[in-house]
């Protein structure tokens, strides 16, 4: 990453631009079709913690309203079945529900516990190395040592997108670079120059003509999509019936990076994954969370509309680093907690169920006395995904990917 950022660097002094708001928001993109067949795997970070209890709200709680006496009554929820309603700002996906394309796995978490900090937090989940506290010495995440996992990958495995790392996939497994909206506009000059400053460095001059190759094919990409009227990535750029010139704009980046998704997933790409920021709600959560909520929704919508046929072969997980208390704050909000939720979605899922075992919501049944108590580790629906998805042995997944993980009992998540 460092030998990334450094050339990302150099080129904005010979003349890069870049639209700030898609530098919030990381995707890549592995390759590998003839390895790993014909699933589709995305693997969506929510950073800042997602609240779950409000996502998939525990109606038939009687103590969900006394912890909850603003955010429980919003009166928009989507029953889901006679224990779970669905926020209604993810009302937009009830038709996959009712499909068996869209569930959702409850009072789930990585092993963290007590501290509750985001940054620790996203280092466990991303590292899956299932120890309460991030290790300085591990440097790749589970996905990368997925493919790892998996013989045979060549050299073009994932694309990163956007400005952060996403450490979910960093690691032996090569990557490329890419971020919406950026363009790398080199006169010939500058470019000479480029050249004759990286010559005699294999490492920095094979990097800037990959990122000058790629600038000029995707600068033909945008212009073939302006004459046809597709929008980046595939994907259709005249507006639906019901969206609006606001809500087109307020979804431009999650259309935007669903739509590459969509496109390279549909050719050799056989796994995505994106990071999405925002969710931390101390206060004003209705607003924060129904707004993210509204844009993850979009989020699985335009990929089922950009897959097409592939969408039948395909899974999205939504994943965040903890949940958040049981109990709203004084500015009706919500801290940071720890057993969380999880969003499963797509064609390839035995969908239409809520996975995992409630603990309730009693006193005495909370973890800490303040909590969602955790009953699953989010690492084993990964791991089981990847296993059914891509025939991964239960021994690989166990040790390589995740270390020390059970994976317990297949929940049956996929066809």
């Amino acid at each position: 990453m460092l030998n990334r950022r450094l050339f990302l660097r150099g080129a904005a002094v010979l003349g890069c631009s870049a639209a700030a708001h898609p530098w919030l928001t990381t995707v890549t993109l592995a390759q590998g079709a003839r390895r790993l067949g014909d699933h589709r795997l995305v693997v969506v970070i929510l950073r800042g913690a997602m609240d779950g209890l409000d996502a998939v709200q525990p109606l038939a709680e009687p103590d969900f309203v006394r912890y909850r006496p603003n955010l429980a009554r919003q009166g928009d929820a989507l029953p889901l079945d006679n224990r779970f309603a669905l926020h209604g700002k993810l009302g937009a996906l009830m038709p996959l529900w009712q499909a068996g394309q869209l569930g959702f796995v409850h009072a789930t978490s990585t092993p963290y516990r007590n501290k509750r900090s985001h940054f620790d937090g996203q280092d466990i989940l991303e590292a899956g190395t299932g120890l309460d506290v991030p290790v300085p010495e591990v440097r790749d995440g589970w996905l990368n040592r997925m493919l790892q996992a998996v013989p045979g990958l060549q050299a073009e495995t994932a694309y990163a997108i956007g400005r952060e790392a996403l450490p979910l996939l960093a690691g032996a497994a090569p990557a490329r670079s890419w971020t919406p909206e950026v363009r790398l506009q080199l006169s010939a000059q500058s470019r000479l120059l480029l050249e004759s400053v990286y010559h005699d460095d294999p490492l920095f001059r094979d990097a800037a003509q990959e990122a000058m190759e790629l600038a000029a094919a995707l600068d033909l990409d945008r212009a073939a999509q302006q004459m046809s009227g597709a929008a980046p990535g595939g994907m259709s750029a005249a507006p639906k019936p019901a969206d609006k010139p606001a809500a087109a704009k307020r979804f431009a980046d999650v259309d935007q990076l669903a739509g590459f998704a969509a496109d390279r997933l549909q050719a050799e790409a056989r796994i995505a994954a994106f990071s999405l920021a925002g969710w931390d709600t101390h206060r004003g959560q209705k607003g924060v969370l129904g707004g993210n909520l509204e844009k993850l929704a979009r989020l699985v919508l335009q990929l089922q509309a950009g897959l097409g046929p592939v969408w039948g072969k395909t899974l999205v997980v939504a994943m965040t680093e903890f949940g958040r208390t049981v109990a709203e704050n004084g500015t009706q909000g919500t801290d940071h907690g720890t057993g969380g939720a999880m969003l499963m979605a797509g064609g390839a899922q035995r969908g239409g169920q809520i996975y995992g075992r409630w603990p309730g919501l009693s006193e005495a049944d909370l973890y800490d006395r303040r909590d969602l108590m955790p009953t699953s580790d989010v690492r084993s629906w990964a791991a089981w995904a990847m296993r059914g998805m891509y025939g991964l042995d239960r021994a690989v997944l166990e040790s390589a990917v995740f270390p020390g993980l059970d994976m317990g009992d297949d929940p049956r998540i996929l066809l």
